[in-house]
């Protein structure tokens, strides 16, 4: 029998120095990730801190919470770029990285000595990320400033989320930048594997829009093959029916069935046996063309009983559903779920709780070793690291 791999201490990353410059959430997801990974990560920030430590309420303990989402496993080190020490500073800690990640408007690192080929002579195989909203210098996109809300609005995202003929809206989240630090991620570890094999490192370049973009899959091709340009369905898909929420009893019910037999397996468990031979009904196809009168007739037989009892019902069928939580109620049956989602950590003031990382590795686990870091909390030991010129060890993960 194959024995399950053993866990180690060392992570994935362990042995990469990432240099982050920068600031608000695609960036800084991105090098939280890599430090969950055991990358020791050097967030660079201004002597005001991140913007996003501005950003409240909520606050837990005088720091922002939207800080506190994206910034475990990182020291804060303020430098003043601006002065030639700050950087002088910041040109050490880029030549001795292994990453290093900025979201900066396209070339303005250049005026500091900290652009990709001002850097890379001195450090060749430096994976070097560059974050921007709508591409690097050189595009005519370059100095538009990259925000979440703007890049929802231009990439279509806004227009296909919402009620059908009502105003555009924005998802609950910045899923943009989200998006992007993800990108970002992929782009690094994949730059980080060619640099294994030839030694040298190498741009990474992602941008908002782009990523947004490319993450309307089904929508966008839709557009891009036939022309078609989709608009806001609510809680309906374009595709696919039912998979939208139905109204019980005593709320409503999300409903996600994905073939035939599924649509059957409903019929069976609401008593409806009828409408899986109605040959409005038949196939998938047929549905969509008749959405309307299925869910009617769906919300008619849906109507006897609480949407509690039907999820009991309709799960035991074997039939995608689940209920419409609150992000209270959503943690509360995460853990019924046995799925460990929240790390708690203290930190300077009191304890401090993030999402758990969901990526699970058998032998790498990731790891949680520094709570978010109060500003400047590690100037002192980094930059008396940085200016030794043969440091006896390397700035260990902590």
């Amino acid at each position: 029998m194959e024995q399950p791999d053993e866990p180690t201490s060392r992570g994935a990353l362990s042995g990469c120095l990432v240099a982050d410059f920068s600031r608000v959430l695609a960036g800084p997801l991105s090098t939280m990730l890599l430090g969950d990974l055991g990358a020791t990560v050097v967030k660079v920030e201004h002597s005001r801190g991140d913007d996003t430590r501005q950003w409240g309420p909520p606050f837990k303990d005088g720091e922002s919470t939207y800080f506190l989402s994206v910034n475990r496993n990182k020291r804060s080190v303020v430098l003043d770029l601006s002065t030639d020490e700050g950087a002088a500073d910041a040109r050490r800690l880029a030549a001795r990285a292994t990453v290093l990640v900025e979201n900066f408007r396209p070339g303005r690192l250049a005026a500091f000595g900290l652009a990709y080929g001002q850097i890379t002579s001195a450090n060749p195989g430096l994976v070097y990320c560059s974050i921007s909203g709508f591409g690097g210098p050189g595009t005519p996109g370059a100095d538009l400033a990259g925000y979440d809300f703007v890049v929802q609005a231009m990439s279509g995202l806004m227009d296909i989320t919402g009620p059908p003929g009502g105003p555009p809206a924005k998802v609950g989240v910045a899923v943009v930048d989200v998006l992007t630090g993800l990108y970002a991620t992929i782009g690094i570890l994949a730059a980080l594997g060619a640099r294994r094999v030839s030694g040298l490192g190498q741009l990474v370049e992602v941008n908002l829009m782009s990523s947004a973009l490319a993450s309307l899959v089904n929508q966008a091709s839709a557009y891009l093959n036939t022309g078609t340009v989709p608009h806001a369905m609510g809680n309906r898909h374009p595709s696919i029916t039912p998979y939208e929420t139905l109204a019980t009893m005593d709320g409503v019910l999300a409903v996600a069935v994905g073939n035939d037999g599924q649509f059957r397996a409903l019929c069976r468990a609401l008593g409806a046996e009828a409408l899986a031979g109605d040959e409005r009904f038949a196939t998938n196809a047929a549905r969509v063309a008749h959405r309307d009168a299925l869910a009617a007739l769906l919300e008619e037989r849906l109507a006897i009983r609480p949407a509690a009892e039907w999820m009991g019902l309709l799960g035991a069928a074997g039939v995608p559903c689940g209920p419409v939580n609150d992000l209270a109620a959503a943690f509360a049956d995460a853990s019924r779920l046995g799925l460990d989602v929240v790390v708690e950590q203290p930190g300077a003031e009191g304890d401090v709780l993030t999402v758990a990382n969901p990526l699970g590795l058998s032998t790498t686990p990731v790891a949680y070793r520094r709570p978010p870091p109060p500003l400047g909390h590690d100037t002192d030991e980094v930059l008396a690291w940085l200016r030794t010129p043969r440091p006896a060890a390397p700035l260990g993960p902590g």
